[in-house]
């Protein structure tokens, strides 16, 4: 279905775009993965790209449907910082933290444009915007390398420099731009020309640049050629009609190809909560430690990736400069660039358990249980695409997925489906709350079979009662009444059944109506934000009122709700 042109660059546009790029990266996604030579030969590019992109674009969904179906929509400044944010936050590997800094930069200057000029960015607008695109992207990277995703959104900010005309002008020149520089990156990476591919950032940005053209004109854009399905490992994209070039390199032969310049061997990715000046000093630590530093960020959130040998000392340096979390380690593996793939490959476990926690309490927990825990922060539940990650990151040949929250049920169901097509077996276990997904960790015994297994977990988090303490943020009807901002309600099992004007008064009130039902054992998840008292309160007044009921406390960290309640 044909797109409607935008001749000026709104909010509009801008969901248009992120909709089309993400369309985009999964066609194109098997593709990038399969020339990824550099930095690392890890067959990723493609697929972090889409992550980040998917990230994203769900950012600026979410803003559209917080205006609902009424007239008014969001402002492009709205628009703009919502992907901009989605893709930091979302940034998979270096290729997806350079894209979500691209994204950054127009974000940046489209917002200021609206804010000076009004919500309808024309031509000269994005042309300023592609080239801070470009310029923020590069001073990110440490040690900037030509023959790369950087020299492409160069090319592409210098062609739109040259064009004048509305914002469809605008973005096919850069789209154009970016074309013929990604065809000439092979003679300026030796990697590449050795491996017979152009950059596989690059290539990806094509992808989005393609589908920006198609925003603001409603044409499609001719795509690069698909490579054919028969490809040992690398494939070079031609700027032309004529068929993709196919080189059959082995993987030793990549594995050598890394091997001479003995790269470091973890990845290290984190998001940062930290002031400017501690990320300058930042920058400087990590660019000692290893190499492919790319920081990106800004305004006290920064998404922090490098390639070290000493992981740890990576995220010591985090830690010294603020608040680091969704930490994320990956040892490059057999058949990587810089290990020589003299390893076995690791052996696939019979089962695990994924499970997505609301804090950084929690998903200590789950993985001393030894679950594979997915952090969602407040405000910022994970994609479909990063619970996917997971689910192969836990390397089972059968896997049980735990939401642990009800909004986040769709989203688990299709990474459950997109993880089947790789052959794994995936049963979903529709746990409302992460009560409920420790009662079904609780019982979980992988020497069971997997359907038995299954059944005893569904049961035990469905005989757990949920409740939650939190601070109303605005007025509103709830099914206990109406609430005022600063109000704290309790909810059970996800409706609003207490308001009241005390954390611990509220929180006892929950309990004694969760426990009249009846119980045997009260799990406490106690919040950073909560009373330090109203975990011993509630505890003394199980021991004194209901003397059969155990209760077990444990620390949740910043995990958006004051207390979480269970009864089982």
């Amino acid at each position: 279905m044909a797109q409607v042109p935008q001749t000026f660059f709104d909010a509009l546009a801008v969901r248009t775009w992120c909709g089309l790029a993400l369309g985009a990266l999964g066609r194109a996604r098997e593709e990038i993965d399969a020339i990824n030579v550099y930095p690392v030969a890890d067959g990723d590019t493609g697929t972090n790209l889409y992550l980040t992109l998917e990230s994203a674009a769900t950012a600026v969904e979410a803003v559209f449907a917080g205006y609902g179906t009424g007239a008014q929509e969001p402002s492009l400044g709205d628009a703009v910082h919502a992907m901009a944010h989605g893709a930091l936050i979302g940034a998979q590997g270096n290729s997806g933290t350079i894209l979500a800094q691209l994204l950054r930069g127009m974000a940046q200057v489209l917002a200021e444009a609206e804010a000076r000029d009004g919500s309808r960015i024309d031509g000269a607008g994005l042309r300023l915007a592609l080239r801070q695109a470009a310029d923020s992207a590069r001073e990110a990277v440490a040690h900037p390398v030509e023959g790369t995703v950087l020299t492409v959104a160069s090319a592409a900010a210098d062609a739109a420099e040259g064009a004048e005309g509305d914002c469809g002008t605008v973005a096919r020149a850069a789209y154009e731009g970016a074309r013929a520089a990604l065809a000439a990156t092979p003679g300026q990476l030796a990697v590449l020309e050795r491996a017979g591919v152009v950059d596989a950032g690059g290539r990806g940005l094509v992808a989005v640049l393609g589908a920006l053209v198609e925003a603001c004109t409603g044409e499609a854009v001719r795509e690069a050629p698909k490579a054919p399905e028969a490809v040992p490992v690398a494939v070079a994209v031609s700027d032309s009609d004529a068929p993709a070039r196919v080189e059959a390199l082995s993987e030793a032969d990549l594995c050598a190809e890394g091997a001479e310049d003995g790269g470091p061997a973890y990845e290290v990715i984190y998001l940062l909560e930290a002031g400017d000046e501690a990320v300058a000093r930042l920058r400087e630590r990590l660019d000692t430690l290893g190499d492919s530093l790319v920081v990106v960020g800004g305004d006290g959130l920064w998404n922090v990736h490098v390639h070290v040998d000493d992981a740890g000392a990576a995220v010591e340096a985090g830690v010294e400069a603020g608040r680091p979390y969704r930490i994320r380690i990956t040892h490059f593996g057999l058949g990587d660039v810089h290990t020589g793939g003299e390893r076995p490959p690791r052996e696939r476990a019979q089962r695990a358990v994924v499970a997505v926690v609301p804090g950084e309490g929690l998903a200590g927990l789950y993985t001393e249980a030894g679950a594979t825990a997915v952090l969602a922060r407040p405000g910022e539940p994970p994609a479909s695409g990063e619970l996917v990650q997971a689910v192969r990151r836990a390397h089972a040949r059968e896997v049980v997925l735990l939401p642990n929250d009800a909004e986040l049920r769709h989203t688990a169901a299709a990474a459950a489906e997109q993880a089947r097509t790789d052959g794994i077996r995936v049963a979903l276990i529709p746990t409302r709350s992460a009560v409920q997904g420790i009662a079904a960790l609780a019982v979980h015994a992988p020497e069971r079979r997997f359907d038995e297994d299954v059944v005893q977990m569904t049961s035990a988090a469905g005989a757990t009662r949920y409740a939650e303490v939190v601070v109303a943020e605005r007025q509103s009807w709830t099914t206990a009444g109406i609430c005022q901002a600063g109000d704290v309600l309790g909810l059970i099992d996800g409706d609003v059944a207490v308001i009241g004007p005390d954390v611990t008064a509220t929180a006892e009130t929950v309990l004694d109506r969760m426990l009249q039902a009846g119980g045997e054992l009260v799990t406490l998840v106690v919040g950073d934000e909560a009373p330090e008292s109203v975990a011993d309160r509630l505890e003394a007044r199980v021991r004194e009122s209901y003397l059969a009921v155990d209760t077990v406390v444990y620390q949740g960290g910043r995990q958006g709700a004051l207390l979480l309640i269970g009864v089982e």
